[in-house]
């Protein structure tokens, strides 16, 4: 029997990309002639995709735009390849995406034929406001074209399945790729340049500009910008200063005495000065003098001795992992956004006896919510015996619990209950809570066993990650929207929700499992306006909460006896700073050694041929299986790298580049090349990070080889490792 099966026209897309993919796979050698072929089936009379070709889509035309200073339409984008980036802004996977997007876009400009379109498809309620996300397109410094599809129009009319979804569009305005979720990075750039090139050739490539033009805030931001968590030891608070890049540590009165970190955002260990975070968002004292930060989009555990000076990276490669297991040593696990930390300290579970139970040290572990995987990790600065008598090395970093899946899942044991993007930590005596904001619920974890059980919001249905709202009850009857900030007290022993997307602050009895709304006021009897709070903190004397209010970039004081609001002002004059902004210099990571420069003329040859070689210092060699990576982060659009990333080969790499006589070269230097090396010397393992900036002026000091007859040149690019010091 025969059965045929009427396939709508994004099923066919999505079979087409899968099997380009596999083609693409397959046939590592011949790339350019699998792309040739898909190419070819767009031109030639192919009944098998007429149903996608007949597919006539538009954007509405009542739509909020930012980043234009006009509407776009799909119609008048004929002549570029445009990918559409179907988003929420509240999706962990859709921000993973975006620098991946953001790297096509520096190597594919407008000019040269491709636009990407950011359509914010909303999740919850709150996404749908113009407003709220033009502060999450500053907040992840979005600067391509979005358009506010508040009702999904265009989601429904393409069929769209899930956040995010990547839609690419030919120069007619076909769909010929969907790509769904993240990781498609290498892939998505081989399939952009080889079809500017096909088009190109064809003469359908418009090479002209768009009316772009960067969307302002609302309303101007404070000394803070986005702040997110914030942690308190005795009488000093950090703030964790996302949008600025940096960690404050400000006494009770607000007198700001240290700020770490700058405008220039980076990764970048050392001085309190010098150092750099990328949208820093969750921080805990270790004690007085010591902070561990979660940092973020530098999928990095950091740490700041305020006593010492120093920042250093204590576990994350400064990429994003996908590991659901972990275990390696400090700098050489790799991290997923890592949005929060919390602070636990416990005895070795290792049935030894001892005379004195009672003077048996605490050990510290360090509690990481690592919404990128959906899971808990812990980092084990000491090593410890702990959940059934499992031994951690000194300095690993490993997942503690969930299982990866994203689910609102609880169970007794930890490797087999679910989160859904973890957010934001609050340690009690025995309990862990957890902020879990895609569930839209609170839950907590024991720290005796593991063991997750729920608390409020969210469904008893673990796959129902829809179950959100603005109601306040008892466990399941309760409702939340996106919440990403939970706080303990310890006096009154209640728990404190930064319910983020319904702007509001709630409590929770949590030995009721009851949550209730906070009506707060300002001194004048008002109702206290927030826009997503993503903070919060308890005073000393447990009288007082701090709120980041994070989308009106300031903090506010809650009387919790009074329910009153007041701003906690921060006073900046107490530091060497000539501004009470961030005013690290731009420079600093030159100044650190981290970014070398050397001039090569690229722009005077029709070819290139740059060949790295990394020597050692005698007492470093490579880590043995670990990855030593270099990625192009900044390219001249007069320049073109097939290749964008890779890892090097007993220390070497070489990159070709072609020069494109046709395009006006741009101001910015020629190539900025990052790299990333594991090294280890006798006693330990560490990561040199830094980056080759490529001018393109001939310094007449230059070892080249270059061929008067095909106009290319050859040059070696030597780099100098050792302890202290990157040279060339």
């Amino acid at each position: 029997m025969e059965c045929s099966v009427d396939l709508s026209a994004i099923d066919i897309v999505t079979y087409l990309t899968e099997e380009l993919q596999q083609n693409y796979r397959s046939n590592k050698n011949n790339r350019a002639k699998v792309f040739e072929e898909f190419f070819g089936r767009w031109n030639a009379d192919d009944n098998s995709i007429a149903k996608v070709k007949s597919l006539q889509f538009e954007f509405d035309c009542d739509l909020d735009w930012f980043n234009v200073s006009r509407p776009l339409t799909l119609a008048g984008l004929h002549g570029k390849l445009v990918v559409l980036d179907f988003f929420t802004y509240c999706c962990i996977n859709c921000m993973h995406v975006l620098p991946e997007l953001r790297a096509l876009e520096e190597r594919f400009t407008v000019e040269k034929g491709l636009v990407v379109v950011g359509v914010h498809s909303p999740k919850f309620e709150n996404e749908r406001t113009a407003a709220n996300i033009l502060s999450a397109a500053q907040r992840y410094g979005i600067k391509h074209p979005i358009v506010n599809d508040s009702k999904t129009s265009l989601w429904q009319a393409l069929s769209i399945r899930c956040w995010p979804s990547l839609l690419v569009l030919s120069p007619s305005g076909l769909p010929m790729l969907l790509l769904m979720g993240e990781g498609h990075s290498e892939f998505l750039h081989d399939f952009v340049g080889a079809a500017l090139t096909y088009f190109g050739r064809q003469q359908k490539i418009d090479n002209s500009s768009l009316p772009l033009q960067l969307s302002t805030d609302l309303q101007p931001a404070s000394n803070l910008r986005f702040p997110a968590k914030i942690s308190r030891f005795s009488d000093r608070y950090a703030i964790a200063d996302a949008g600025n890049n940096r960690v404050l540590v400000v006494t009770i009165a607000g007198i700001v005495e240290h700020k770490i970190g700058g405008l220039d955002n980076g990764l970048v260990d050392g001085d309190l000065l010098t150092a750099r975070f990328n949208n820093p968002q969750g921080v805990a004292f270790l004690d007085e003098h010591t902070l561990i930060v979660a940092d973020t989009d530098n999928h990095a555990l950091r740490q700041i001795s305020l006593k010492n000076g120093i920042v250093e990276t204590l576990a994350g490669t400064g990429y994003q992992g996908n590991e659901r297991v972990g275990g390696k040593l400090g700098q050489l696990q790799p991290l997923s956004s890592p949005w929060d930390v919390a602070v636990f300290r416990t005895r070795d579970m290792d049935m030894s006896f001892h005379v004195d139970e009672l003077n048996v040290p605490e050990k510290t572990i360090v509690l990481i919510a690592m919404a990128g995987t959906h899971q808990i990790w812990g980092y084990f600065p000491e090593g410890i015996i702990w959940w059934k008598f499992r031994k951690f090395e000194p300095r690993c970093c490993v997942s503690l619990i969930g299982n990866g899946l994203e689910e609102n899942r609880n169970n007794s044991y930890p490797q087999n209950a679910a989160f859904a993007q973890p957010s934001g930590l609050a340690m009690t005596s025995d309990y862990l809570f957890v902020a879990d904001s895609e569930s839209s619920s609170i839950r907590k974890a024991s720290m005796v066993d593991g063991k997750v059980m729920p608390v409020v919001g969210g469904d008893r249905n673990p796959l129902n990650l829809f179950a959100f709202g603005d109601e306040d009850g008892k466990l399941y009857n309760a409702k939340l929207q996106h919440p990403l900030g939970v706080a303990f007290n310890h006096i009154d022993r209640k728990l404190y929700v930064a319910d983020t997307y319904n702007h509001k602050i709630k409590v929770i009895d949590i030995d009721t499992n009851i949550i209730s709304t906070l009506v707060i006021k300002n001194q004048d009897d008002s109702i206290l306006t927030l826009r997503e709070p993503s903070g919060l903190c308890v005073d000393a004397s447990g009288h007082q909460l701090l709120v980041a209010d994070t989308n009106n970039h300031s903090i506010h004081i809650i009387d919790l006896t009074t329910n009153k609001a007041r701003r906690f002002l921060l006073d900046f004059k107490q530091i060497p700073s000539s501004t009470s902004e961030t005013d690290a210099p731009l420079s600093a990571s030159k100044a650190t050694g981290l970014q070398l420069v050397k001039s090569i003329p690229l722009l005077q040859h029709k070819r290139s041929t740059l060949n790295f070689i990394i020597k050692l210092a005698s007492d470093l060699k490579f880590t043995a299986d670990a990855p030593q990576k270099w990625m192009m982060r900044s390219i001249n659009p007069a320049l073109e790298m097939k290749q964008t990333r890779g890892q090097l080969t007993d220390g070497k790499c070489i990159l070709q580049i072609k020069h494109l006589e046709n395009v006006v070269p741009g101001n910015q230097s020629a190539l900025a090349i990052e790299f990333s090396l594991s090294l280890c010397d006798a006693k330990s393992c560490l990561i040199k990070r830094f980056t080759v900036s490529i001018t393109s002026e001939d310094d007449g000091n230059l070892h080249a080889k270059s061929s008067a007859d095909d106009n290319s040149l050859s040059t070696e690019i030597g780099v100098y490792v050792n302890q202290s010091n990157i040279s060339l």
